[in-house]
């Protein structure tokens, strides 16, 4: 199957480096092209993309908006988005998390980087780059979150419909363990563990592993680690 690429960025010739990459796969094909978020958006209802490799700083819409647009809009609920920046900042990896990507991504990445981050997040998979630890983003997450402490009841009870082996496996992908690895930790089949993935993602209204993880940390389930 062909995984369908929209392209959101204000740089033309970066763009069109992009398109090369990408319709150099033979399981990749660019189906479209953006130079503003609001222009993403249109894009991604008109040409239905798998992936859109999304801008974070563009001119008038941003990536965070486009991406929250793209991704609050039940039309387009199978496309995944790919963050792309030139400063990989730790509030970026946040808020990008929080708009609905799937994954996050330095512009400097080498070129195999970026094409296995399509693949990935084309498989549901959460992706972050490695200057984009889950350390930091448990940290961030966890300060925005424990300033509203009248939050807990709520976050508490968004948990409640999860099975006491689908909160172990919540926890482990938190931890960005891949199915195979959860299987292992767990003494189960890769098969049993996307069968609680995938109910763990129905239950609570995610759209992929990554927002899982973000939901791991902000009803406390999983605490960032203090080093």
């Amino acid at each position: 199957m062909t995984i369908k690429v929209l392209l959101a960025d204000d740089q033309a010739l970066l763009r069109s480096a992009f398109r090369v990459l990408v319709d150099s796969e033979a399981d990749m094909e660019v189906v479209g092209e953006a130079s503003d978020g609001a222009e993403a958006v249109e894009q991604a209802r008109a040409k239905g993309p798998d992936i859109v490799l999304m801008d974070i700083r563009m001119p008038g819409t941003d990536g965070f908006a486009a991406t929250r647009a793209i991704c609050s809009d039940p039309a387009l609920e199978h496309v995944r988005v790919v963050m792309l920046t030139t400063f990989e900042i730790d509030e970026y990896v946040v808020q990008s998390l929080r708009a609905g990507a799937s994954g996050f991504l330095g512009k400097g990445a080498e070129p195999e980087e970026l094409l296995s981050a399509i693949r990935v997040a084309a498989a549901g998979e959460a992706l972050l780059s490695p200057v984009a630890t889950k350390g930091l983003i448990a940290t961030f997450l966890a300060q925005s979150e424990g300033a509203d402490a009248a939050s807990g009841g709520y976050q508490a009870e968004r948990l409640a419909a999860l099975t006491g082996r689908e909160r172990e496996v919540l926890v482990q992908v938190a931890g960005g363990y891949s199915n195979d690895e959860i299987g292992e930790r767990l003494e189960v089949s890769p098969l049993t563990v996307k069968t609680h993935v995938n109910r763990a993602m129905a239950k609570l209204g995610a759209r992929d592993r990554a927002q899982l993880v973000v939901i791991a940390y902000e009803t406390g389930l999983v605490r960032p680690r203090v080093e």
